[in-house]
């Protein structure tokens, strides 16, 4: 990885945002061949084992696993740190439980309970390897425009004759300019890439927060996420590394606004009378912060040229820990499309290829954000007739069989 100086600088590739889907993107294509350009304005910390954990964490399934593992980014996330997590429970206040485990399917595990922004270190180091990924940080940009002109990309074969293209160009707040043919949008909820390709959002914001808590326990957890549903939102905990944990509380905005202002000590007392006994009482609140919780879905991934992916295409509800994971399909389907796209035509950037890379991810989204609004909906509330259906829609999925086979798989990312 290098980093660049110049006025007007051509690349293949040109993403705004490096965090962990751009930085994913970013070695995906550069590993095709492509030269590729990264923006970020933060450069992340780098790790040392004495930091505490982050509250920012996500439930990498074994599918983001595989895509982690083929862009070289696991080894850095072995050495550093992580917690691997066997099963999922839940249960209402009064119900029974329903088990997942990954022996019911044969794996070992279910997924990697890891900070993000160790993941984006694990990929920024890969980024380093890469003389043709070139990083641009800290920087800001100014502005987006469109440019015809003529592009020898570095995929052309010798002698082979520029493809005349639009392309975009961004310029930077420093005054230079960089012009690739495709410009990715990796640039998070708010996306600045958005907004300039004019690209609508659906959506709207639920009524409920979510409060982030990590805890030292007097034992380790076992490699078990589980959650607790209650009329006022779940009650979460997902296991870390030496005897931490992550705990998630939903409720409404004005509950968790009071509680993110008590010192820690009153915040334990509070977790230890509204958390399930399932939580050991022998625990120490480390840090908190809290976040409201919004439903946003593009309604395009691209126009000419242009092309967004992970929060910037869609943000859904935490409930399932599934964010990051549908942000680390829209990178695999993306370094898919293009290489298809490589292998047949000159211009591997054009409309073809990213109608292909938003029919392969739009409905699975869309799905997955559906499916988690309606249980969302079915569990925070306690009305009887939705509690006779979803405790039926628990013991039939709590049934050894097919069901729950394919239950554990989607979960998994598969």
């Amino acid at each position: 990885m290098s980093q660049v100086q110049g006025i007007d600088i051509q690349h293949d590739v040109v993403i705004i945002g490096g965090g962990m889907v751009g930085a994913a993107s970013a070695v995906g294509l550069a590993q095709l061949g492509l030269n590729v350009a990264v923006l970020e304005r933060v450069q992340p910390q780098a790790y040392e084992p004495s930091q505490p954990l982050d509250l920012r964490v996500s439930a990498i399934s074994a599918q983001s696993e595989k895509l982690l593992r083929g862009l070289g980014a696991m080894d850095f996330l072995h050495q550093a740190r992580m917690q691997r997590f066997q099963g999922l429970e839940t249960w209402e206040l009064e119900g029974f439980i329903t088990r997942f485990h990954s022996e019911q399917i044969g794996e070992t595990h279910l997924g990697y309970i890891v900070e993000n922004r160790l993941i984006q270190l694990a990929l920024w180091e890969q980024m380093q390897t890469l003389d043709n990924v070139h990083l641009y940080c800290p920087v800001k940009v100014k502005a987006l425009s469109r440019h015809i002109r003529p592009y020898q990309v570095s995929v052309l074969s010798p002698g082979q004759k520029a493809p005349l293209s639009s392309a975009v160009q961004v310029t930077l707040e420093d005054g230079r300019t960089l012009t690739a043919p495709l410009l990715v949008g990796a640039d998070g909820a708010n996306s600045f890439v958005r907004q300039w390709a004019n690209i609508g959002v659906s959506g709207w914001d639920y009524a409920q927060s979510a409060m982030l808590i990590n805890i030292r326990t007097a034992k380790a957890e076992p490699p078990v996420t589980w959650q607790q549903f209650t009329p006022k939102g779940p009650r979460s905990l997902l296991p870390l590394p030496d005897n931490h944990a992550s705990l998630v509380w939903y409720d409404d905005a004005q509950k968790i606004k009071q509680l993110s202002q008590l010192n820690n000590k009153a915040l334990a007392t509070q977790i230890r009378a509204q958390f399930p006994s399932r939580l050991a009482a022998d625990f120490e609140v480390l840090d908190k912060g809290f976040f409201s919780l919004t439903r946003r879905h593009a309604q395009s991934y691209f126009i000419d040229n242009v092309v967004i992916l992970g929060d910037a295409a869609h943000t859904i509800n935490p409930l399932a820990g599934q964010g990051v994971n549908l942000g680390f399909k829209d990178v695999a389907a993306l370094i898919e499309s293009v290489k298809q796209r490589m292998s047949v035509a000159d211009s591997w950037w054009d409309n073809i290829m990213l109608t292909h890379y938003q029919s392969s991810r739009y409905r699975d989204n869309q799905l997955m954000m559906s499916a988690m609004d309606v249980f969302y909906a079915s569990f925070s509330n306690d009305l009887l007739p939705l509690k006779l259906i979803r405790n039926g829609m628990l013991k039939l999925a709590n049934v050894e069989g097919p069901i729950k086979r394919n239950v554990l798989k989607y979960a998994m990312g598969f």
